[in-house]
Parts: C-alpha cells; structure tokens; sequence
C-alpha cells in the first residue's frame, strides 16, 4: 500500500475529508518550499501536491502560470523539485507528496538522465505519487506499472467533459485518487457549482474505485465545505498561490499554515 492509499485509508475510518494544497516549486520565494511544505502539514494538509514548474502549462490559469514564470526564472526544474522532495522528508515521512505538471519536464528528466531517471529518482527522493496533465491514461500503462513497481501512484485528471469510456479508462490504471476538475477551464477560472459537483461525483464512482478529490474554483471553508461534503477530498490551488505571493519570506510559511488551519476545521465540521 503506498502511502496515499494509507492515507486515504486512515481518513476513510475516520469519516474525515482529505485536504490537498497545490504549491508551485520555488515559489513565491526560492528558499521557501520546503518550509511552506512543512507549514501545509503542520496546518492540516492530508497530501501535498508540488508543481514541477513548466514553460506552457496548458491546463492552468493565470495565477498559477505566473508562479510556474517566477519559478522558472529562478532556475527552479526537476532536479530542483526533487531536492526539495528530499529535504521534506528528513523531518517528515508520513505526509504524501504528489509531483504535479507536464509530460515535457519528466521525459526532459529521462533525456538528460538516462531511461527510466525520472521513476527511480523520484521514489528515491520519497516522492508518492504523480499527476502528468498530458498523459492520457491508454498511453500510461507502463508509466503506471513503473510506478507501482516503486510504491508511487499515478494519479489521473477527470472533468465535466469526460466522457464514460474516459471515466472506464482512467478507472483501469488509476491509484491513489482521482482529481476531478470541477470547471471546464482553466484553474482559477468560472465560479464554482456544487449542485454539478454532486451530480457528477456518483457517476465517477460507478467507474473509479479509488477516492475522488475535487479541485478548481475552491477557494475559502465555505467552498470546501460544499464539495467535501460530496467528495473524499478538495484540492485548493490558486486562491493559496494568491495568499503566499503577497506575503513577505518570513511571513510565507505562517500564512499558508494558517489558510491550511481554517480549511481543515472546515472539513472536519463536517
């Protein structure tokens, strides 16, 4: 059982909601993901989803495109994510750590690295899962045997448009969890419908056995709380980019924990 899984697990005896932020790698500031990592945690973050920052991220709004920009710019790649990975897990090696991005940096990773780099340095580095917004799920079959072979999941995107042969497809391969994309759009874009949520939720389910967790247009406890009431987990993303970037160094990791802190009470009044 990989760690997500176990996680997963423990809340479901519980009764109680996963709670999954989504940093960017090396940002707002270089020296301060590892810290913010550790201050999600500390707040009441379940799994911890870490963007591999990328020149064209297709699937995100402007927000978290220009986290991946400063990112970037501070020379911030895979070596750096997994380095970061790494120093998280000196002091922690119970919070499950999610890679999430595109199919450029790995393969990119692989060419520089050898065949196969990616999976194994990532296992090394105490990654546990990955989410590759580009791989679709009949092209992932070994990717996802690779990782499985490593304790790691691979964790695929679900949306309003997916059809039921995509819901069968990813139900197939996928571990750990689904995140499903409650908007069609971008992240950080449209308003968000509970009622479509929860219409959309039970359908999943007929298709995909592991927990599904919802993301996009979650934005404070009273979002969270209407999704987590139909889903096993929220995923909060933009709003948090939005909080951490107006912050000063000292003050990054604090605000973050406290964001984490108000979500979490939130859900667990559920």
């Amino acid at each position: 059982m990989s760690r997500i899984q176990a996680t997963f697990a423990a809340l479901a005896a519980q009764q109680r909601k996963a709670l999954i932020p989504y940093v960017c790698a090396g940002d707002p500031f270089g020296d301060a993901t590892v810290e913010i990592m550790h201050a999600l945690a500390a707040g009441g973050a379940d799994v911890i989803e870490l963007g591999v920052p990328f020149s064209d991220p297709m699937a995100d709004g402007p927000v978290i495109q220009k986290s991946a920009e400063r990112a970037l710019a501070r020379g911030v790649g895979m070596a750096q994510v997994l380095g970061m990975v790494r120093e998280f897990r000196q002091t922690n090696a119970s919070t499950p750590v999610v890679l999430m991005g595109y199919a450029n940096p790995v393969e990119r990773y692989d060419g520089q690295h050898g065949a196969g780099a990616f999976v194994r340095d990532a296992a090394a580095a105490g990654v546990d899962g990955v989410l590759i917004v580009d791989y679709p799920p009949e092209e992932c079959v070994e990717f996802a045997a690779q990782l499985q072979a490593q304790h790691m999941d691979l964790i695929f995107l679900l949306a309003p448009t997916s059809t039921e042969a995509r819901m069968r497809q990813v139900g197939e391969i996928a571990t750990g969890y689904v995140y499903y994309v409650s908007l069609k759009g971008v992240t950080g874009s449209g308003a968000l419908d509970t009622d479509a949520v929860a219409q959309a939720i039970p359908k999943i389910r007929q298709h995909v056995k592991v927990p599904v967790g919802v993301g996009f247009g979650i934005r404070d406890a009273a979002s969270a709380s209407a999704v987590g009431r139909v889903s096993d987990g929220v995923v909060i993303g933009s709003r948090l980019i939005q909080i951490l970037e107006t912050q000063t160094r000292d003050n990054a990791a604090p605000a973050a924990r406290q964001f984490m802190a108000e979500i979490r009470t939130a859900l667990d009044a559920l």
